[in-house]
C-alpha cells in the first residue's frame, strides 16, 4: 500500500514538472502550440544573415509573426514567414532585417505601405532591406584608411 501512494506522489510530481515546462517553453518562444493558426508569406533578402528560424516578426513594435524558414534560392536567401490571421500588409510594405540592440539577435521589422491592395497568403513582400554589414564597413574602412596613408606617405617620400 505505501509503494502505491510513493508511486502516485512521483507519477504526480513529473507531471507536474512536465507540464511546468511546457508552459515555460510556450511562454518563452521556443515551442508554440499556436502554429496552425496565421498565414504565411516570403521575402527575397540579398543576405538573411542572422535570420533562423522562430526568429521574431515585428510591425509597428508589436510581435505579428515569426520566422519558420530560411533556404537558398538562386543567390538570394527566401524567407519564410508565419503571420497572425489579424495581420494585413500592404504589397507595398518593407521587410527589413534588424538587431534588437548592439549585440542581440535579429528579427524582421516590417514597415507598412501605403496601398490599399494586400499581400495574400502565400504571397510575397517585394521590397526588403538586408542587415547592415558592420564587419564588411569596417574592413572597408580600414583598408581605405591603409591605401590613404600608404598614398600620403608616398606622395611625401623625398
Amino acid at each position: 500500500m505505501r509503494t502505491l501512494g510513493l508511486g502516485l506522489s512521483v507519477t504526480g510530481f513529473l507531471l507536474v514538472g512536465a507540464l511546468s515546462q511546457l508552459y515555460l517553453f510556450t511562454q518563452l518562444g521556443e515551442l508554440d502550440l499556436r502554429r496552425a493558426s496565421g498565414y504565411t508569406v516570403s521575402a527575397d533578402f540579398t543576405n538573411a544573415s542572422g535570420l533562423e528560424p522562430g526568429s521574431i516578426v515585428e510591425l509597428a513594435g508589436v510581435q505579428v509573426g515569426q520566422i519558420t524558414a530560411v533556404h537558398l534560392t538562386g543567390t538570394r536567401a527566401r524567407v519564410m514567414l508565419r503571420l497572425r490571421d489579424d495581420i494585413h500588409i500592404q504589397d507595398d510594405a518593407i521587410a527589413s532585417i534588424q538587431t534588437k540592440g548592439l549585440l542581440g539577435g535579429r528579427y524582421m521589422l516590417i514597415t507598412p505601405g501605403g496601398s490599399e491592395q494586400m499581400i495574400p497568403p502565400g504571397g510575397k513582400i517585394r521590397e526588403t532591406e538586408s542587415p547592415l554589414d558592420l564587419p564588411g564597413l569596417m574592413a572597408a574602412y580600414i583598408a581605405r584608411r591603409d591605401k590613404t596613408a600608404a598614398t600620403a606617405k608616398d606622395t611625401h617620400a623625398p
